[in-house]
């Protein structure tokens, strides 16, 4: 979801504060809008602005109804045609059609809602926000929208009343073995919007130097991936070639619902692997869900080639689901 990422947290604190706040969200764009559906504005009652809904096109203009909206307690929908001249000043080629949701917290989004959304996001907790237009109702949903969650998707449904904005945890990347391959993979995610996580026991191989601000560690992978914990935004790449090191960590992430696993090593190595994993007592649609050999079949010769493979399969993955 391209939000403002703080929005509801900033939100919630200027609320209580005593300042007023409103969130204005993108609900539907149409043409080259300079925002996707999901972007959000935070408006406190003082004027204060965190956020874009436009990338500078109509900010003022809604911050204007916001704060109506605060004063009368009421929620808004508004409706702005980008011009060709107001999208050309912030970078696009041509113009295009916005609808924003106008929320006062408090009157209209409860603040218990609130808090509870800012306590999942907290939480790395999947929900998606639903509202009902005509209704002005409003619930927080853990299960239902699969395709939504799995696309990171916020919009209307068919009906065009009730409008989901999906808050998904952040894309995490556990990746077992510092080797060339994760030095070239892990800037590579790290720009896809994953947040990474480099995991390898042997000193030799985990270094500053070697993955300059990154976050290692040099725990045994079990332990190391329990402790920082699998989601279903979860991507799991091994790439030790070490079954000591990689067996482990498949059985962790097998017992998770993280939405990738891969595993580097030949189609001869990966049936080792399958053999260990039934005496192991995983199930034949447990050991399905690994990728192996890793990354898609692309030709790739080189640790860098490899790794946009790997991120490639994995796009694919989060994205289709296959």
């Amino acid at each position: 979801m391209e939000v403002f990422e703080n929005a509801p947290e900033l939100a919630l604190d200027w609320h209580r504060a005593g300042r007023g706040a409103v969130l204005a969200t993108v609900v539907a764009t149409w043409g080259s809008a300079p925002r996707r559906t999901g972007a959000q504005l935070v408006i406190a009652g003082d004027g204060e602005m965190q956020g874009s809904v436009s990338g500078g096109c109509v900010e003022g203009a809604v911050a204007l109804e916001a704060i109506e909206a605060l004063g009368k307690g009421e929620q808004k929908l508004l409706e702005y045609g980008v011009s060709d001249g107001d999208a050309f000043a912030v970078g696009l080629a041509c113009g295009g059609t916005i609808r924003i949701l106008v929320e006062p917290v408090g009157d209209v989004l409860s603040e218990d809602l609130l808090a509870e959304l800012v306590t999942a996001r907290a939480a790395r907790e999947p929900v998606a926000y639903e509202v009902g237009l005509s209704g002005h109702t409003r619930r927080l949903l853990r299960d239902g929208y699969p395709e939504r969650f799995a696309m990171d998707r916020s919009g209307f449904e068919q009906d065009e009343d009730v409008f989901v904005a999906i808050h998904n945890p952040p894309l995490k990347l556990i990746v077992v073995g510092a080797v060339h391959i994760a030095q070239a993979l892990v800037p590579m995610a790290r720009i896809a919007g994953y947040d990474p996580v480099i995991i390898d026991p042997r000193g030799a191989f985990g270094s500053e130097a070697r993955f300059p601000g990154e976050t290692q560690v040099a725990d045994w992978p079990d332990e190391a991936m329990e402790a920082a914990g699998l989601h279903s935004r979860t991507a799991v790449v091994l790439l030790t070639h070490d079954p000591k090191l990689d067996d482990p960590a498949l059985h962790i992430a097998l017992r998770s619902d993280c939405f990738y696993i891969g595993a580097l090593g030949s189609k001869r190595t990966h049936a080792a692997r399958v053999a260990r994993l039934q005496e192991a007592g995983f199930s034949d649609a447990d050991i399905a869900r690994i990728h192996g050999p890793v990354g898609l079949d692309i030709g790739a010769s080189g640790p860098p080639e490899i790794a946009v493979s790997v991120l490639a399969e994995m796009t694919r993955v989060l994205r289709r689901g296959a």
